[in-house]
């Protein structure tokens, strides 16, 4: 009985590792995997409640230093630190991000949905990549092939955006989404 959880699997049974004995889990434990450039090799990162609490604090306060995160854990400093180790070699930590203030960030952003051509995707995604107020792009299944965040400091701005993305070659249709107001922001992006 396998079920999904974010970014790893559950495992109930120790047949489902074939040749990989050494590192088994045990039965019902959570494992993470990592793959590597496409390689067959993985690496299991073992997580822990402890992991867990640890890198929600991470995400609350990637700054914080490690002795705080020691006292709120009730952990030692030194044992933080090797776990903080253990999660970044394993992947399971990618790196840190700053966080831009409210009063930092730009004033109007957006979602903008598109649907595009068969094939043209990388010329779709060209355009958007030369454009510096697009944040994020990503595929998406349903009737829209891309959702893109973006991010501009004037409504003038946002319409030029637009206007560069609907006319990008291999574009069907565009439908754009503007945030009123933030009503839950956990800092991190899946």
């Amino acid at each position: 009985d396998e079920s999904i959880q974010f970014g790893s699997y559950y495992y109930n049974s120790r047949t489902e590792f074939g040749e990989h004995s050494d590192d088994l889990p045990a039965k019902g434990e959570t494992k993470y995997l990592v793959f590597a450039h496409n390689q067959v090799d993985f690496y299991y990162c073992h997580m822990d409640e402890i992991d867990k609490k640890l890198i929600q604090a991470l995400t609350d306060n990637a700054r914080a230093p490690l002795t705080d995160l020691a006292r709120q854990l009730g952990i030692a400093r030194t044992t933080v630190q090797s776990r903080i180790e253990r999660l970044e070699k394993a992947g399971t930590i990618r790196g840190y991000t700053l966080r831009m203030g409210y009063a930092n960030r730009p004033m109007i952003r957006a979602s903008v949905l598109i649907a595009f051509d068969p094939h043209s995707g990388a010329e779709v995604l060209s355009k958007l990549r030369s454009l510096p107020e697009v944040r994020r792009a990503h595929t998406t299944s349903g009737r829209f092939d891309m959702l893109v965040e973006i991010a501009a400091q004037t409504t003038a701005d946002l319409d030029r955006i637009l206007d560069q993305i609907g006319s990008a070659k291999g574009v069907k249709s565009s439908e754009s989404l503007i945030y009123l107001t933030t009503k839950l922001d956990r800092g991190a992006s899946l």
